[in-house]
């Protein structure tokens, strides 16, 4: 957070006007202009983004979506607010994102007969391969909503249209700027698609079923007259969270290009050691870099994931582990009839992958700390 950020909030703060107002409606253009959508939908947060996207394309009681069982629990979880059931498929051993080809085999087998979508997630900031997910959608009929918290900023190179940005490739597309992301609102979400009936009925959804421009009813320019048009929830994101989010939108170039020179410094230290598995980056692809994913080979340690995650933390390097599969969970398990060891890929990536440090602000001092301590536990605990 820098004066930017601080100037925006105070003007707002000072503009009278705190909620959703003139400030979020910014943040939507611009933050379509960035992406290259037709429409972007601000919203409080991408779990409200995921659950209305999934509304509005009609997904009910029964209905099943397609995703992948490696991400944060906020991707499978909407399904349930509606009804709809995660089939969920292994991941790629190396991108760490949906595998097309468990998807066409979960689709062939003849197991899910109301798959109604797919929700493919962009690991990390890593591109999912859209031109196959795109191709076996085409071929059953489903609709694509592309879980794409991690990868603001990210690109891919499509067949036919060269190097795109997500957020223009699936039906709908779903963000966030929680305050870990690449750049945040502190709390925010935002849906971009081409649609413009699609746009209009969520930014009708997103506060309470009014219609999308109610919140004009407190301008002088507005009436105080509303009318209810619609299923309705409360998803609306505040002007003083837009606020932050313009002024860091204004940055978000600068961020991801810190964010590349931390994965490159890392992948360089890390890339000849025997121990260590650095992340896959496919050709064809801008990367986001939201994580960092380093995997350990513990054959070569006398050390597991856990125990090396601990001494990293002790030493004062701030690590977590992403993603805990969510069909291993006591709640998908009870809910959904999932085992702890459907989906060995997403299992072993699990059991050896810590996230390393990656942010914006770290320094080149910060960066050099975090390698020399990584090294020195592999040494210390070679087999």
């Amino acid at each position: 957070m820098g004066p930017e950020e601080e100037r925006e909030v105070i003007d707002t703060l000072r503009s009278g006007w705190i909620t959703t107002g003139p400030k979020a409606k910014r943040f939507e253009s611009e933050f379509a202009k960035y992406v290259g959508a037709k429409r972007a939908l601000a919203v409080a947060h991408c779990t409200g983004a995921l659950h209305l996207s999934l509304w509005a394309l009609g997904i009910g009681p029964g209905d099943e979506v397609i995703t992948t069982p490696f991400t944060f629990t906020a991707t499978a979880e909407v399904m349930g607010y509606l009804g709809a059931r995660p089939v969920f498929v292994d991941i790629d051993p190396g991108t760490f994102n949906i595998n097309p080809a468990r998807i066409e085999e979960a689709l062939e087998s003849g197991e899910h007969k109301r798959v109604r979508a797919i929700l493919p997630v962009h690991f990390a900031g890593h591109p999912c391969d859209m031109d196959r997910i795109g191709a076996v959608a085409r071929q059953y009929g489903l609709e694509i909503v592309e879980d794409a918290a991690h990868a603001a900023g990210a690109a891919r190179h499509l067949e036919g249209r060269g190097m795109t940005r997500i957020g223009t490739i699936g039906k709908l597309s779903c963000f966030s700027f929680y305050a870990t992301k690449n750049f945040t609102s502190a709390e925010g979400g935002m849906i971009t698609t081409d649609d413009d009936k699609l746009a209009d009925r969520i930014a009708v959804a997103s506060l309470h079923g009014m219609d999308h421009d109610a919140w004009k009813r407190y301008d002088k320019s507005g009436s105080w007259y509303y009318e209810i048009h619609d299923t309705g929830f409360k998803y609306n994101l505040s002007d003083v969270h837009a606020a932050i989010g313009v002024a860091q939108l204004k940055r978000a170039d600068d961020f991801l290009k810190r964010r590349t020179a931390i994965a490159r410094a890392y992948n360089d230290a890390f890339r000849g050691d025997a121990s260590l598995q650095t992340p896959y980056s496919e050709p064809g692809i801008e990367h986001a870099w939201h994580l960092y994913v380093l995997r350990l080979k513990p054959e070569t340690l006398t050390v597991g994931r856990n125990q090396f995650v601990e001494m990293l933390r002790a030493r004062g390097v701030g690590v977590s582990v992403h993603c805990i599969p969510l069909h291993t969970m006591h709640f998908y398990r009870k809910n959904y009839g999932y085992r702890g060891d459907e989906f060995p890929v997403a299992e072993d990536v699990f059991s050896r992958c810590l996230s390393l440090p990656i942010y914006a602000s770290m320094s080149d001092e910060d960066v050099a700390y975090v390698i020399e301590t990584v090294l020195d536990l592999v040494r210390d605990n070679r087999r």
